[in-house]
């Protein structure tokens, strides 16, 4: 034992004395650790943390399965059936979509996100609540007395933290009394401020696909019999309904799947893909560390011939590089720790708080753990191959034969196929930076359909206890739209159920479409409801016909207008002068006569022009949808009722110079006709499409950072390796210049041996990436790309080619200088 300590010490004082290849070796591993400890912290945080709920493994979530996919929506019909089935304990529902309310009392009137949930969801999740209680079965029914339920951020936002049980809050012009306050980690649903009653009627309806069942399975039952269950009780639902409709959900299985799964399911494509990045680094660093342990190795040759002829055990030879190995781990995982902590602090921000649920990102103790259990095996290992592939029996003797004056040819070959490794797993990571890359290249360049400079837009929704229907909420947007109008610079105003462009919270669209002569009820465009001044403000062409105009008002011929997309598709580019019937079924059950709900009848239109198209989600949209516009005026009551249960009304404003510059007039406008009317998401349009790409440009972040990181410990490994090639062909150098050689020709060996490795690197690189073309893929379909992208792909194999290049390029310079009288001495 004393002899294996004495080593190590020596070892390590050796090293410490001379601590530049510890430098270069702690830091090549920390590089690694580090972006594997912060993706690990990353995903652990959004994947892998359990549900802050008691027995949170017997939470599930219901919804219709297609192509082996489940999506986590069911009606509030549908739920209403499926309450009493055995094995399930509990089930609540919640609406899917946050709803935008108005609120007032103990502070300045504000508009705040809404969360509907029926009494039973706390229950169900055994939500321990901050302060007071849920719901009660009074509080949820309609006309039941009116609470509300505050968000825990919200209360101490507002109330400053203070006791408010009892106090009274009013919402949308209605006064409710505060009954409960959320904990802080009740936000996996995106909770919003305030939590209000469902008030589901006894017998709804209501099939619409917007709400989220959570059931809690009972002691002793199994997932597949409850989903049988479910699946036989929503088929006996829709048992009477028409021949087309029941063959189409012959093809549809109402089933179940965990609520963890189901709330992270947006988050996983994105998850794989920097887990998969932070792999590619990390065995990146891991290849260039075993590279520098080779070299490391062979540097101390002439001391193990000796030892080796003095017949010292194969252990002692190999104890050197375990030791400094250990050395090298232990470093580099602390190392990794801090920049692992240094990159979380620095990208928590832009992690979005769907993501963490509230959590603060930082390295724990598992992920102390995962940087130890990496770097110290992952050093060991890379000093354990580089002291069998150095000092094996036949590179020893090969050295004594020479007399210590050649590191053996096998290294080279060994220090080349590291290097391929290397560069293969760089282009990987190169490719799929440079597919993102493109993508908002051509995004920047892409046209919109519309002109957002200019413009300022902001969120509004009439108080529903001064606006209650589509009468007064018309006069009060009229109103409101000769307000701004009246401001100085403004050039034009619109308002709107949903901008030209943004993310999902700008999209509507319900039921179907109807075209004359067909009995088939069409897939429903996106649907918008627009001032007159809508097109004009956005600048979106006038195709045909006309754009809507101050005629088009309640009791005037109803009117509509389609996009281009929405005309080629559905009237063969011939669609002004035809008809067009909206058929709203998120209110009544599919199969019901209109008659059960006569407040829900279709909207029959006359189509008076056609425009161009919008990207609706922003510059990376390339897909085509069809929009079909409806003048504000002219909206029926329980459309328009249907609108504003989702999200408010959007205003626009085109003027001259900065819009910014005009918030405050803004404000002042809607003051003076409402001065208890909030207006919330002040912004230019320019941000709002800016917005659309935060996702993709979050993610090519991240990526980049990892391609940068592989990028330059390709470069390194390549540089380390070349280096060592030309001090150990020293001899043959000299020789050849001897013989007449010119410098220039010893240069282009080294190059050319470089440019070899670096072409099979990328060769096997590109070949990767294309054959795991489904991780980058799920990604890259989001935004209209594919892994097939000649360009992308061009262009990165010319950058690491460059970079390859130019490690190789002081090595070769290095050989063109080797003096032949001092290579040929030791002859």
């Amino acid at each position: 034992m004393n002899v294996w300590l004495a080593e190590i010490w020596r070892t390590w004082r050796a090293s410490l004395r001379r601590p530049g290849f510890l430098l270069l070796a702690v830091a090549v591993l920390a590089l690694g650790v580090g972006a594997s400890t912060s993706v690990f912290v990353l995903v652990d945080n959004v994947l892998l943390r359990p549900l802050p709920y008691p027995d949170a493994g017997r939470l599930m979530v219901l919804g219709p399965e297609q192509h082996g996919e489940l999506q986590a929506i069911l009606s509030p019909q549908q739920y209403q059936h499926v309450q009493s089935i055995p094995g399930i304990a509990g089930i609540g529902l919640i609406k899917g979509d946050l709803q935008a309310v108005n609120v007032a009392g103990d502070g300045e009137p504000e508009q705040v996100d809404a969360f509907l949930a029926d009494r039973s969801v706390l229950p169900v999740l055994g939500v321990r609540m901050r302060l007071g209680r849920g719901f009660s079965a009074e509080e949820d029914r309609p006309g039941g007395p009116k609470a509300v339920i505050l968000a825990e951020g919200f209360w101490r936002r507002r109330y400053g933290g203070q006791p408010v049980l009892g106090r009274t809050l009013r919402v949308e012009g209605v006064a409710r009394t505060i009954v409960g306050v959320l904990p802080a980690s009740f936000d996996q649903f995106g909770a919003g401020d305030i939590m209000l009653p469902l008030a589901l009627p006894p017998h709804t309806y209501d099939d619409g696909a917007d709400f989220f069942a959570i059931a809690r399975l009972a002691p002793g039952s199994s997932v597949a019999a409850v989903n049988a269950r479910v699946d036989a009780a929503i088929r006996a639902m829709y048992a009477d309904l028409p021949g087309a409709q029941r063959d189409y959900l012959e093809t549809v299985h109402v089933g179940s799947v965990p609520l963890a799964a189901a709330l992270h399911q947006q988050q996983r494509p994105a998850m794989r893909l920097f887990l998969a990045c932070a792999v590619c680094v990390l065995l990146i660093a891991l290849v260039n560390l075993g590279n520098l342990m080779l070299l490391r190795t062979l540097s101390r040759r002439h001391d193990a011939i000796v030892r080796h002829a003095l017949g010292a055990p194969g252990w002692r030879l190999a104890l050197p590089a375990c030791a400094e190995g250990l050395l090298v781990g232990a470093s580099g995982a602390i190392a990794g720790l801090g920049l692992a902590a240094i990159g979380l602090s620095l990208f928590g921000r832009y992690v979005p708080v769907e993501w963490t649920h509230g959590r603060s990102l930082h390295v724990h103790g598992e992920a102390a753990l995962l940087a130890l259990a990496i770097a110290v095996p992952g050093a060991l290992a890379a000093a354990l191959f580089g002291a069998w592939r150095g000092l094996a029996a036949s590179s020893v003797r090969e050295a004594l034969h020479e007399g210590g004056r050649s590191l053996g040819s096998h290294s080279g070959r060994v220090g080349k196929a590291l290097v391929i490794a290397q560069m293969a797993l760089a282009t990987c990571l190169m490719c799929g930076a440079g597919l993102f890359l493109h993508a908002l290249y051509d995004a920047a360049r892409a046209p919109l359909g519309f002109a957002g400079d200019h413009v300022l837009t902001f969120d509004l929704a009439p108080v529903r206890g001064e606006h209650p229907d589509a009468a007064s909420t018309r006069e009060f947007v009229q109103e409101l739209l000769r307000s701004l109008r009246a401001l100085p610079g403004v050039e034009g105003v619109a308002a709107t159920n949903g901008l030209p462009a943004g993310g999902f919270e700008q999209q509507f669209n319900m039921g179907g479409i109807h075209l004359p002569g067909s009995d088939y009820l069409r897939p429903s465009p996106q649907i918008r409801a627009v001032s007159s001044d809508y097109f004009s403000v956005f600048r979106i062409p006038v195709h045909e016909g006309r754009a809507f105009d101050a005629s088009d008002v309640s009791g005037g011929d109803p009117v509509a207008i389609v996009n281009q997309t929405l005309a080629e598709q559905e009237y063969g580019d011939h669609a002004v002068g035809k008809q067009i019937v909206v058929n709203d079924y998120s209110g009544y059950a599919a199969g019901k006569a209109t008659a059960d709900r006569p407040d829900m009848r279709p909207v029959t239109a006359r189509i008076v022009g056609v425009v161009g198209d919008t990207r609706q989600f922003g510059p990376l949209d390339g897909r085509k949808r069809g929009f079909l516009y409806l003048p504000v005026g002219q909206v029926p009551e329980h459309i328009l009722r249907v609108f504003r249960s989702y999200h408010p009304l959007r205003f626009a404003l085109r003027v001259q110079g900065d819009p910014n510059d005009y918030r405050r007039a803004v404000h002042a406008a809607v003051a003076a006709v409402a001065p208890d009317q909030p207006i919330a998401s002040v912004s230019t349009m320019d941000d709002v499409v800016r917005a659309t790409t935060g996702d993709t440009r979050r993610d090519l972040f991240l990526i980049g950072l990892f391609a940068l990181l592989a990028l330059g410990l390709a470069a390194a490994g390549m540089y380390a390796v070349m280096t060592v090639a030309v001090t150990a062909r020293q001899r043959e150098f000299g020789v050849r210049m001897a013989l007449g050689a010119p410098p220039a020709r010893m240069a282009r060996l080294v190059l050319r041996g470089g440019a070899g490795q670096i072409a099979i690197g990328m060769l096997l690189g590109v070949a990767i990436t294309l054959a795991l073309s489904r991780v980058l893929g799920a990604v890259l379909e989001d935004i209209g790309r594919t892994v097939m992208d000649p360009l992308a792909l061009a262009g990165v194999c010319v950058v690491l080619a460059m970079a390859g290049l130019l490690a190789c390029l002081l090595p070769a310079l290095r050989a063109a200088r080797v003096p032949p009288m001092h290579a040929l001495r030791g002859e």
